[in-house]
């Protein structure tokens, strides 16, 4: 039964499009309502003349996501973090908006190792910094998450604005509508802190100034890209550079045709880019340096050299056995290890790679997207898909040298994906059967399916029918014992006891970029030799053990001073996982 029910938990929202979509075909081929309704027709004439304003389209899909999110807090909540990688980014951001760069090693730094994050020779995410200051001028504002859901609201703009680039208006404005209705409102990307919409950004910015660039050299164009590229080589490095190598030799092919005057090339694109990629360079570089002491060394690089033994790259040796202080730890890294050398194998390789196939399905396409694939023939054929393909094809073929593989790795080709989508939907559009025009009946249908799933999934919330993970996303246990912890006075040290069958993706052990400043303190429970240097440094803090495999998770006093009635006060308060707003 638990089996089934994990089972379910996975495909359940795949099954519901799945049903939804099997209705919508079967009705266009029975009733043949292909020609669509005067009111469709009428509808698409509107938003086609209104597309012809590409700006005006521009900021509506971009305020789109904005609104309907916004709107929906009460429902779907303000996200908290769970994962690795989102604290990762949160300590990044505490840090950014606290004028920082880095933080020096805390003294008592071993009770404080988290995943994903260095302690030595300073104590900052081992993530590129994009993610943190965007998160950090959300802090700013009152919230990380604000910045994140501002972010989003560009993203989306940018990929309508980047569509604008290769195809007619009104193809550009439904290519923004759905990547809106996928990416913009229930995905991970705006109901957490991973920050894959930043990524997204860099590489809209740099394909939709391609297209530009190659008809008229233009300076607004060579910033767009300039600034795509320091946001991809400052987010996901690697994957931005494969992206990269395919627009430039784009680039130089189309001008090697035209021959634009060398006069045009240096002063409207060369000076403006090379000037925004040196300050980015510089910048990008005076930050390594004051995180690791070398303007070429990653945070990444740090991280991966102290902990793992896998490695990021299958061809990669992998690296020698470590010790490690935490039981989790080991498992976390023994677990990725023990993936890296199956992966590295042709057995492993080709294992892994449907399941790495079903991530990417899942999170970017669903059914509803699957669809316009069909056309995928005519694609091939197509003259003005011909980089798109290419583009893709090395980028693809760069993501299979990886060992891991999440939904935001593809995310600076997020617009190739959307631009086969949308080209796939214009060739479906002149689709027949037995001389109906049942292809633009399935175009059609598909924005309306996807407004009808968005609809059924908020519908869902309200009435609390669990076909996917419960809203808001995170770490609510977490989160409830933060608060009612910054409800008492004094300040706090919670030291954290996993059992063993922990899942390591799950770890509380985070914290602020001011550990000492901080009203909590998490820290790792080394049993009682190795926590007594830690609680004499912290001598004046409330101290408190948590269980977080107990469920609910159990919260007991390590403290002598502790007040009893206070602790009963925070239990009751702190057990229960309610709604976080």
């Amino acid at each position: 039964m638990l089996a089934f029910h994990l089972w379910l938990a996975r495909w359940a929202l795949d099954i519901v499009e799945f049903v939804l979509l099997l209705g919508a075909v079967a009705l266009i081929f029975w009733r043949n309502t292909a020609n669509g309704s005067p009111t469709f027709r009428k509808v698409e004439r509107c938003l086609a003349q209104f597309a012809q304003r590409k700006n005006i389209s521009v900021l509506l899909i971009g305020l789109l996501p904005l609104f309907l999110r916004g709107i929906l807090i009460p429902v779907l909540g303000i996200p908290q973090p769970d994962y690795h990688d989102e604290f990762s980014y949160l300590l990044a951001a505490d840090t950014f908006a606290h004028g920082r760069l880095s933080n020096p090693p805390h003294p008592m730094w071993m009770h404080f190792e988290s995943f994903h994050i260095i302690q030595q020779p300073t104590y900052m995410s081992m993530y590129p910094p994009a993610e943190g200051l965007v998160l950090a001028a959300g802090q700013r504002l009152g919230h990380p998450w604000i910045a994140q859901l501002l972010l989003d609201g560009l993203m989306c703009a940018a990929l309508c604005w980047m569509l604008q680039g290769w195809l007619p208006p009104a193809w550009a404005l439904l290519g923004g509508f759905l990547v809106v209705l996928r990416l913009g409102i229930f995905s991970y990307w705006v109901n957490g802190y991973w920050c894959g919409s930043v990524i997204a950004l860099g590489g809209a910015l740099v394909l939709g100034a391609l297209p530009q660039l190659k008809r008229r050299v233009r300076v607004r164009d060579s910033i767009a890209m300039a600034v795509g590229l320091i946001l991809l080589a400052n987010s996901r490095p690697y994957e931005g550079f494969v992206l990269v190598i395919t627009v430039a030799a784009a680039l130089f092919w189309s001008w090697s045709a035209k021959r634009p005057p060398i006069r045009t090339l240096l002063g409207r694109l060369v000076a403006p880019v090379l000037l925004l990629l040196v300050v980015g360079a510089v910048g990008t570089g005076y930050y390594y340096y004051r995180v690791t002491g070398n303007p070429f060394v990653m945070t990444y690089s740090v991280n991966r050299g102290t902990y793992a033994r896998g490695q990021y790259f299958l061809w990669q040796a992998s690296r020698p056995e470590r010790v490690y202080r935490h039981p989790a730890m080991q498992k976390f890294y023994d677990d990725e290890y023990r993936y890296f050398e199956e992966g590295r194998t042709p057995k492993g390789f080709f294992k892994h790679l449907p399941d790495k196939a079903f991530t990417f399905w899942k999170f970017y396409l669903g059914p509803f997207l699957t669809i316009p694939l069909l056309a995928l023939p005519y694609i091939l054929r197509d003259r003005r898909m011909r980089f798109p393909l290419f583009a893709s094809i090395v980028f693809l073929l760069g993501l299979a040298v990886e060992t891991f593989f999440y939904g935001h790795y593809f995310a600076p080709a997020t617009g190739l994906l959307y631009l086969f989508l949308i080209q796939g939907m214009r060739h479906l559009w002149t689709w027949q059967w037995r001389g109906k025009p049942v292809g633009s009946a399935l175009v059609r249908a598909i924005p309306v399916l996807c407004c009808a799933m968005a609809i059924l999934r908020v519908t869902a919330v309200i009435a609390h029918a669990q076909i996917e993970p419960a809203y808001p996303r995170g770490n609510l246990e977490r989160v409830n014992i933060v608060r009612s912890l910054e409800n008492l006075p004094g300040q706090h040290l919670i030291l954290v006891r996993y059992a063993k069958d922990h899942i390591p993706e799950h770890d509380w052990v985070y914290n602020n970029a001011d550990i000492d400043a901080s009203k909590i303190a998490w820290a790792w429970d080394m049993g009682e030799p190795d926590n007594r240097e830690l609680l004499q440094y912290f001598k004046t803090r409330r101290v408190w053990l948590i269980e977080p495999d107990v469920s609910p998770p159990r919260l007991s006093t390590l403290s002598n001073t502790a007040d009893k009635q206070m602790q009963n006060l925070l239990l009751n308060s702190s057990v229960a996982a309610s709604p976080v707003n």
